[in-house]
C-alpha cells in the first residue's frame, strides 16, 4: 500500500462477528478478518500449521481495516466504537501506526472548521471569527463521536435547519460529543435533553455543553430511551444519529416520548439499510416526510 496508513483492529467475540463486520464495513469494505473458530486439522498439511494458529482462541475474532493518511483515523475509530456500544457488542480497539500517547493530539491537524448551512463547527483550540448571522459551535470531541465531519452528523444538521426549533423541547438519543444538542440550543430550542449509553461520551458532551455556554442542555447516561426524563411531559422534537438496527428497535417505543406530529430526525443509516428503516417507520404508523443523502448515508425526517 502506497502512502501512510493506520490500522484499526477490533477484537471481540466470534458470536458477534456479523455485527462487528457490519459496523466496520460502514467505514471501509476492505476488512481483514482473523477468525479461527472453523479451523480444522483434517487434511494432509496439518503438520505445517503454525503454532499460533493451533493455539488461537476459537471464541475471539479480530477484524481490521486500514485508514489512509488523508482521512481521520480517529473519526473512524470513534464511529466504530459508538456503533458497537449502541449494539451492546463487547469489544476492544487497537490502533497501529500511531503512538498511543499521540492519539489525543495527532488527529487535530485533520480537524478543521466544518460549515453546514449557517452553522460552523469549530475545533475548540482554533481561533475563528464568525460572519454576521453565522452560528458557531466549538467542539473538542475527546473520545466521543461527533466532530461534524461525518456525513451522518451533517445530515441531521441540514434537516434541523429546515425546521423551527424555537421554544421546542428536544430529545437527543445517542448524543456522542453533544454536537447536535448544542446545535439545537443555538438554533433556539427551549431545552435539550441528551442521552448516550457511553459514560465517556456523556462526560465529553457535558464539557462541550459547558464550553459552548448552553445552560439549557442536560446530558445523562441511558440505554436508548430507558432513562429518558419525562417529568416535564413528552418532547416536541427528536434527533437520533445512531445505527439502523438500533433505530428500528427504538421505533416501537418512541411515540411514548414525542408529542403527536413531532418531527423525528433519523441518521446513521447506511444506504443499503434505508428501505428496512423506512419500512419500519411506516409499519409503526409514522410517515417519512423527507429523505436526504450524502455519499452512502441517508437522513430521514419522520413525523410521529
Amino acid at each position: 500500500m502506497a502512502g501512510s496508513w493506520t490500522k484499526i483492529t477490533v477484537t471481540g467475540k466470534t458470536k458477534n462477528l456479523d455485527d462487528i463486520t457490519a459496523v466496520m464495513s460502514m467505514v471501509d469494505n476492505g476488512l481483514m478478518i482473523e477468525d479461527y473458530s472453523d479451523f480444522s486439522l483434517n487434511g494432509m498439511y496439518g503438520e505445517l500449521v503454525d503454532d499460533s494458529i493451533l493455539n488461537a482462541d476459537k471464541e475471539t475474532v479480530k477484524v481490521s481495516l486500514f485508514v489512509p493518511e488523508e482521512r481521520s483515523y480517529r473519526e473512524c475509530m470513534e464511529f466504530i466504537a459508538l456503533r458497537l456500544s449502541s449494539l451492546s457488542v463487547p469489544h476492544s480497539i487497537e490502533v497501529d501506526g500511531i503512538c498511543e500517547d499521540d492519539w489525543a493530539e495527532s488527529w487535530k491537524q485533520y480537524y478543521k472548521p466544518v460549515s453546514v448551512g449557517k452553522i460552523t463547527i469549530v475545533p475548540a483550540w482554533e481561533k475563528y471569527e464568525a460572519a454576521d448571522g453565522e452560528i458557531t459551535v466549538r467542539m473538542d470531541p475527546g473520545m466521543a463521536f461527533g466532530t461534524g465531519t461525518h456525513e451522518t452528523t451533517r445530515l441531521v444538521m441540514r434537516l434541523m435547519q429546515e425546521l423551527s426549533l424555537t421554544d421546542k423541547r428536544v430529545l437527543d438519543v445517542g448524543t456522542g460529543s453533544g454536537i447536535l444538542s448544542i446545535c439545537a440550543s443555538k438554533l433556539g430550542a427551549k431545552k435539550c435533553n441528551a442521552y448516550d449509553i457511553d459514560p465517556v461520551a456523556v462526560k465529553v458532551a457535558r464539557e462541550n455543553v459547558r464550553e459552548d455556554g448552553c445552560s439549557n442542555v442536560t446530558v445523562e447516561v441511558s440505554d436508548l430511551l430507558k432513562n429518558v426524563d419525562l417529568s416535564e411531559g413528552k418532547y416536541d422534537f427528536c434527533v437520533a444519529n445512531i445505527v439502523s438496527d438500533i433505530i428500528i428497535r427504538m421505533l416501537k417505543d418512541i411515540d411514548k416520548y414525542l408529542i403527536k406530529s413531532s418531527p423525528l430526525i433519523l441518521s446513521g443509516i447506511i444506504g443499503d439499510r434505508a428501505d428496512e428503516v423506512r419500512n419500519a417507520v411506516l409499519s409503526h404508523g409514522f410517515s417519512v416526510e423527507k429523505e436526504i443523502n450524502e455519499n452512502d448515508w441517508v437522513g430521514m425526517l419522520v413525523r410521529i
